[in-house]
């Protein structure tokens, strides 16, 4: 079996909710290499059904790539919080749904190449609106699609974000995810 051993941690960045690790490993072949690891909490990703044919969605602008996008609402696990509970939150706060019902539908590592994020996919029912003031702050607009044009976005890649493309995929589809987990 290919391992890589961590040796020590040459520097570390904290942020509020994670840390960046440039560590020194060494490979089964005794070579020394260094490597990336992002320490990042559990997430959670919501897609919000209105109904059979309607989607919302949220667009929020995103520093590391200079624009705007086009997502499904989501966001970090807080201390002590379960993956639902954190699913209803975001989707209050990034949206002003409050949803009937919530099923968690698929878990996935978003960038396994240096990050131990998990995030967590819930699909949400019988939402009902019960405030109009979302978290300004990470949310530029709140918006309802049909649910033919979000499969059509995200195959014409307007939509690119990963959660979101996964997430959709799944919807549609294209993927299986074992229900019985």
């Amino acid at each position: 079996m290919f391992m890589e051993t961590r040796i020590r941690t040459l520097a570390t960045i904290s942020a509020a909710h994670f840390s960046a690790h440039l560590d020194e490993v060494r490979l089964n072949s005794g070579l020394h290499k260094t490597r990336i690891r992002m320490d990042h909490p559990l997430a959670a990703a919501v897609i919000p059904l209105l109904d059979d044919n309607h989607v919302v969605m949220v667009k929020q602008f995103r520093y590391a790539i200079g624009r705007e996008t086009l997502e499904i609402p989501a966001g970090k696990v807080d201390p002590g919080e379960a993956s639902l509970a954190c699913a209803h939150r975001e989707l209050l706060e990034e949206t002003g749904y409050e949803a009937g019902s919530m099923e968690r539908m698929y878990s996935f590592f978003p960038a396994i190449g240096y990050s131990n994020e998990v995030i967590d996919i819930y699909v949400a029912r019988r939402l009902k609106k019960i405030r109009e003031q979302v978290d300004e702050t990470e949310i530029s607009r709140v918006e309802v699609f049909p649910w033919e044009t979000v499969r059509r976005m995200a195959a014409e890649e307007v939509i690119q974000d990963s959660k979101t493309v996964l997430a959709i995929g799944l919807m549609a589809g294209c993927l299986k995810p074992d229900r019985n987990r």
